[in-house]
């Protein structure tokens, strides 16, 4: 299991980040996230072997369900 964080920037408001840490949960191969308003911070959990796939989907859903986010790498 990989765990990562990555610097968000431009998450909006604490509503948005938990709704946005709600939906990332649900995506195919992400075993934990989280979301942090405060912090600007997204942590994500992945298998190791499926890790940047999963990356790269969190990412694209980030980008089209907050357009003004950006998850840093």
């Amino acid at each position: 299991m990989m765990k990562k964080s990555f610097k968000l920037d431009e998450i909006d408001c604490a509503n948005c980040a938990r709704e946005l840490q709600e939906k990332l949960a649900k995506l195919d191969g992400v075993q934990k996230v989280s979301v942090n308003f405060m912090t600007q911070k997204l942590t994500l959990e992945a298998a190791d072997e499926e890790f940047d796939d999963v990356l790269d989907r969190v990412v694209d859903f980030t980008a089209d369900e907050e357009p003004d986010c950006e998850i840093i790498r």
